[in-house]
């Protein structure tokens, strides 16, 4: 690796080529001379010799690659050589151009080479791991590897050479086919689907269509693997529509869906081809079957997840969950409406067919009866093919190939909040969807008979196999007859007529390269809208609804979601509109859709729902609405938030419950199941689990006898959201050797490593500003108990408390200022996440900022959030204070040592605990520290005298602490209560302020 890497030692290209060679065929990448051959100076015609060829890959090798003319004719030569082999195997192939150190990985766009990933090695600290995976995502020859979630993440997350190589393609064929009537009519009807779940959450984007295009594909070739059918020797429309598994009687595994249009297009069948590749290196077989979880997590971008409000329950939380929630599964009908990747789906059918075994059920009964007992519904269309996999792997290899009639996998592409409710597709008798118009401009339309639909499995037999009659080769003028269908579908002769109709639509939708689609789109679309009828309601409800905050979601969507919240009583509103979130109301319209009168759910929530007041409504179990009023008797809660790892990432709680009535609905209970433990990393099983889980009953907060306020909580400030600090934290210079003159400053961007895309990735910001603008701001991290450090320095267009924006002409009088303001405002605009607060804004959110004028000359702050209270007193009234800082006037010196000995004590932050905000911990302090009776400071009351005593003795201890350079605050912090716990006065503070707060 050393040697390969080293450009300065002399070397010729064929020692270096051979050096190269030993490395592919010692290295893990599956590769030997009797199984695959590394050629050296293969023969590419003309003359000419490609200099290393492995499988599907051309590698070309330079003693040295530098940008410019070089690199150019190198390039050109791989371009010959990589087209030359495409064009000869009819194979899709890749380019690498190494010099040892770099290695970049290109494939062929329009005839042109185009460069998809790079990668370059240190020969001082060769990485060659990082090298192996980078290859080996390129060659793709390794076989028989272990899909453990490592392995899973690293050759297929997004961040492989895997991926980038296969969306590269994708991105391409797309690109040539936009416009093809098939490919635009399946974006259209994708698009309509999920901007009818997510509104403008939603972004009809080309980028998104090919990244669920490559996502879906690669879950239907997986679907193959996991079951052991080999997919080299299909053909990739076999693949894409599921054939394989129509014939063996498996139906809603692999469909044609939006995504098949890779196999109707010049150059799909390469791609396809290109992809299984990829993919047959795993043994799929052997997969675990959270496995296809960590696919779906390491292949959707976290930011893609957390707008959606998805986070992943672990198995054996899942686990659990079902063993409590569905106590008689032979009779009792369970739905996950939010399935994810299907991971409660997979213990509801393991539950179940464990019951049928041992009731000595016959399994060809237990099979036809799982499908209608077991249901999953989501959203996502790439979360929808995995967990229809993952069903197959609860039935189990075993099962699948014993004597069995045809099977139905129940798990439906739709939206179960309903945002947009399509009672347009049921008449009277019959279930119908508009396919749209024809050349003629005449409407076709697609009827069933709505009786159908009460037999799911037959329903969807019957859709798939008309869609499959009608894309046969036939005669134009005369439709085939379907009297054979007929009879082995059992369909009543009064039935037929419509039955027939519909045929006659597809049929022309198919010749008009209008498409089959519509089966698909019918057979999800109708799923939630049919299991919301009063005859088809489900005994349990399951699983962990999307936890989207308001704050994140769009403008549309915050309006509809605020209507239906008020509807049902559910929305809190004022300052707390911000935390509140999806799944309260994606509960209780799953339970007033879904669930029988008397029916159980168990659902997985943010920890705040069991007592924060924002969560109120939900807790009281009445959810009122005009047209179907629902009602819950909660029955028990889990408290997670004390296990440890975590198992989300904020807190997290259990909530069960049973459908109610006005006279039956019973609020939460104030008393939950409080979970703490430390459990082992690679735990699965609720067996491995359980013995590191200490249970015990305690009270929530909401339960306890009302606290008094104290009386300092109005007066109480949050600092100003001085946000993206890119734009206002600055680092000051000189100015140069000539200096800048009396009056300004030159400043430059202040960075830092918790800055957050976008803002993390943009240049700095430089310029002049007047001196006068440049002021000293206090942040959480300049706040240590008992002591404040050195401020921050941030530009301000603040003239005294007036703040001055692109608008104001008095902004022109300050050249410097107004440059920097210009500068801000045109990053902001760029980037900032919506239009919906200008920069001038969001630097004054709620007056934040201006209302810090005019300055006490005392004031005591305390940080925003924390493990630990700390607080401290502020001497300097110049120093503004960011919203990491809380803050009120004080009277005295006397006054702050007063407040801050009790802030800073042990005891306070055990009483307050329980009443903050918590992501994964009780770390949000905010106001919540003043719901309890801290009383007003009273110089003549002898106590509070000598809390302010013990207070500056504690401040003269922290005083005199010295730390090193550089150190962080956290350090800084967790040090000095270590100090303070030694003090002498620490003893009777803690007494004084247990005795203070009861």
């Amino acid at each position: 690796m050393a040697r390969i890497a080293d450009r300065r030692t002399p070397r010729s290209e064929a020692t270096l080529q051979a050096d190269i060679r030993h490395l592919l065929l010692a290295g893990d990448f599956g590769l030997d001379d009797s199984v695959l051959d590394v050629e050296l100076e293969a023969p590419a015609g003309r003359g000419r010799r490609i200099d290393i060829e492995v499988g599907f890959t051309v590698i070309e090798v330079k003693k040295r690659l530098q940008p410019g003319r070089a690199l150019q004719e190198a390039e050109h030569q791989l371009t010959g050589y990589v087209r030359s082999r495409s064009q000869e195997t009819g194979q899709t192939y890749v380019g690498i151009l190494t010099d040892g150190a770099t290695w970049r990985a290109y494939q062929l766009r329009a005839g042109f080479l185009a460069l998809v990933d790079s990668h370059t090695v240190t020969a001082a600290r060769p990485d060659g791991l990082a090298l192996f995976y980078w290859l080996e995502g390129v060659l793709a020859t390794s076989q028989r590897v272990r899909p453990t979630p490592a392995e899973v993440a690293r050759r297929l997350g997004a961040a492989s050479t895997s991926h980038k190589l296969d969306r590269a393609a994708l991105a391409a064929l797309y690109d040539e086919h936009a416009q093809s009537p098939t490919v635009k009519l399946k974006r259209q009807l994708w698009a309509e689907l999920l901007d009818s779940a997510l509104g403008t959450q939603f972004v009809d984007d080309p980028d998104l269509f090919v990244e669920h295009t490559l996502l879906m594909n690669s879950a239907h070739i997986i679907a193959h693997l996991v079951v052991g059918i080999g997919v080299k020797e299909l053909q990739p429309q076999d693949l894409i529509t599921g054939q394989r598994f129509d014939q063996a009687g498996i139906l809603g595994v692999v469909e044609h869906d939006f995504f098949g249009w890779t196999t109707e297009v010049a150059g799909g069948r390469e791609f396809i081809h290109g992809l299984a590749r990829r993919l047959v290196r795993f043994e799929w077989a052997r997969a675990d079957h959270d496995i296809l979880k960590v696919l779906y997590e390491s292949m959707i971008g976290s930011e893609t997840r957390k707008r959606m409000g998805e986070y992943y329950t672990p198995d054996w939380l899942a686990e659990q969950l079902v063993d409590t929630a569905v106590t008689d599964p032979l009779r009792q009908r369970v739905l996950d409406p939010a399935c994810g990747s299907g991971t409660f789906l997979f213990h509801a059918v393991r539950r179940y067919l464990t019951a049928a075994e041992t009731a000595g059920i016959p399994l060809d009964a237990a099979l036809t009866m799982l499908t209608h007992q077991v249901i999953g519904v989501d959203l996502h269309p790439v979360a929808v093919a995995l967990a229809r996999v993952t069903y197959l792997l609860a039935i189990g290899h075993r099962r699948l190939i014993d004597q069995r009639g045809t099977i139905t996998v129940p798990v439906y592409l739709g939206d179960s909040m309903q945002w947009r409710e399509r009672r347009d597709l049921f008449t009277e008798d019959h279930i119908q969807i508009s396919a749209g118009h024809n050349a003629s401009q005449v409407e076709d339309w697609l009827h069933f008979p709505k009786d159908l639909l009460n037999e799911p499995s037959r329903f969807d037999q019957i859709v798939a196999r008309l869609a499959s009659i009608a894309a046969k080769p036939r005669d134009a003028d005369s439709p085939p007859s379907l009297a054979g269908f007929f009879h082995r579908m059992k369909i009543e002769p009064a039935d037929q007529p419509m039955i027939l109709d519909t045929f006659e639509a597809m049929c022309r939708l198919h010749d008009e390269g209008r498409d089959h689609i519509w089966s698909y789109y019918l057979r999800n679309l109708a799923r939630p809208v049919w299991l919301a009828k009063d005859e088809n309601r489900v005994d349990v409800l399951i699983g962990n609804p999307p936890w989207l905050s308001y704050r994140h979601m769009p403008g549309d969507m915050q309006v509809s979601f605020k209507r239906l919240s008020n509807d049902r009583g559910l929305w809190h509103g004022r300052q707390f509109a911000t935390h509140q979130d999806l799944s309260a109301l994606f509960v209780a319209r799953s339970v007033q859709q879904y669930l029988t009168d008397g029916g159980t759910f168990a659902f997985v929530l943010p920890n705040p729902v069991l007592d924060r007041d924002y969560y109120e409504g939900f807790r009281s179990g009445w959810y009122k609405d005009e047209v179907e009023p629902a009602a819950v008797a909660f029955t028990d809660s889990w408290d997670l938030r004390r296990l440890r790892p975590h198992p989300f990432p904020r807190g997290a709680c259990v909530v069960f419950g049973d459908r109610a009535t006005l006279s039956t609905y019973r609020r939460l209970p104030s008393v939950t199941e409080r979970w703490t433990g430390r459990l082992p990393a690679d735990a699965r099983t609720w067996k491995q689990v359980e013995p590191f889980i200490h249970r015990e009953r305690v009270d929530l907060a909401h339960g306890r006898a009302s606290l008094a306020e104290s009386p300092y909580k109005p007066h109480v400030k949050n600092g100003a959201t001085i946000f993206p600090k890119l734009l206002f934290f600055v680092e000051t210079g000189t100015g140069g050797p000539l200096g800048l003159g009396i009056g300004r400053r030159a400043v430059r961007s202040a960075r830092s490593n918790y800055e957050n895309p976008p803002w993390r990735d943009l240049p700095n910001l430089e310029g002049v500003v007047e001196a006068e603008f440049i002021r000293p701001v206090l942040l959480g991290e300049s706040l240590l108990p008992y002591r404040i450090l050195p401020p921050r320095q941030a530009v301000l267009p603040l003239d005294g408390p007036v703040l001055l924006t692109g608008t104001d002409p008095r902004l022109d009088h300050h050249p410097g200022l107004a440059d920097w303001w210009q500068q801000a405002e045109a990053v902001w605009k760029a980037h900032r996440r919506n239009g919906r607060l200008s920069l001038a804004e969001q630097l004054d959110f709620r007056r934040k900022l201006t209302a810090q004028f005019p300055a006490p000359p005392l004031r005591l702050a305390y940080a925003a959030s924390g493990m630990h209270v700390a607080a401290a007193i502020v001497n300097d009234p110049a120093a503004l204070i960011e919203h990491g800082l809380y803050y009120c006037a004080i009277h005295t010196q006397a006054e702050g040592h007063y407040l801050s000995a009790i802030l800073n004590s042990p005891a306070l932050t055990a009483l307050a605990r329980p009443l903050m905000s918590y992501g994964k911990d009780e770390r949000h302090i905010d106001k919540h520290l003043w719901n309890l009776p801290i009383p007003m400071y009273d110089g003549g009351n002898a106590v509070h005298q000598r809390l302010a005593e013990l207070g500056r003795e504690h401040c003269q201890a922290v005083a005199g602490l010295a730390f090193d350079e550089g150190m962080n605050f956290v350090t800084m912090r967790r040090q000095i209560r270590a100090e303070l716990a030694r003090h002498p006065a620490a003893t009777e503070i803690e007494a004084i302020v247990t005795d203070l707060l009861g």
